[in-house]
């Protein structure tokens, strides 16, 4: 069963969602918060598996409510929600720690879909979406590898780029011919010895240090 705690500080949007999530076997809405403080302490203390987390919200917005919540569960994953189709907002998520964004008015299965993405791991945007905005927003990179890539394998680096390239893990098998269960294992390690949650962090990350540069 996963778990999902509702941060939206409006309780008509927080009573749709419970209702869409609800009615699914495998999905439990175990709490629901009206802004960004009450977000974080219910994280804490129920400590759900997925936080669907409204961008703007009073006292402190969901950006930074999403920055509080990961860097002290790592294990919680936060997709983000909004009515704003806005390219920074989307990549500030990203860089706050959120596995992903999806607008408000998105259809109810897509919703579904995307929660049960978020807990395993999986990208909730598309790859290409991913990357269009890694490379708007990280031209110039931070110099120097990342703390941890000094441990990855010739292949987990390898792997890193072709994730960071918005490759799925069919596409990275077929290049580097290898089984998909194989490909599932590096990207496992390299998240790992990278200290990340999931594939987007990597993505963020493979671009902030100039490992992939735009347009390659």
């Amino acid at each position: 069963m996963t778990t999902i705690l509702l941060a939206d500080d409006q309780e008509l949007v927080r009573t749709g969602l419970r209702m869409i999530l609800t009615a699914e076997d495998d999905l439990e809405v175990v709490g629901e918060a009206a802004d960004g403080h009450e977000a974080v302490s219910l994280a804490a203390s129920l400590q759900p598996h997925v936080v669907l987390m409204d961008i703007r919200m009073p006292a402190l917005d969901g950006i930074e409510a999403t920055r509080r919540i990961t860097a002290t569960q790592p294990d919680v994953r936060v997709g983000m929600l909004t009515t704003f189709d806005r390219s920074q907002l989307v990549y500030d998520s990203l860089v706050a720690g959120a596995s992903g964004f999806m607008l408000k008015d998105a259809p109810s299965q897509q919703l579904v879909s995307a929660v049960r993405a978020i807990a395993r791991g999986e990208e909730l945007l598309a790859p290409s979406i991913t990357r269009r905005l890694i490379e708007e927003f990280t031209r110039g990179g931070r110099g120097g590898p990342p703390r941890g890539y000094d441990q990855l394998t010739e292949r987990e680096a390898e792997v890193l780029v072709l994730v960071a390239r918005g490759k799925s893990n069919a596409e990275i098998a077929g290049e580097l011919y290898v089984s998909i269960q194989t490909v599932k294992t590096h990207v496992a390690r390299m998240l790992a010895k990278l200290g990340l949650r999931d594939r987007v962090q990597a993505v963020v990350l493979a671009y902030e240090h100039s490992l992939v540069r735009p347009g390659e």
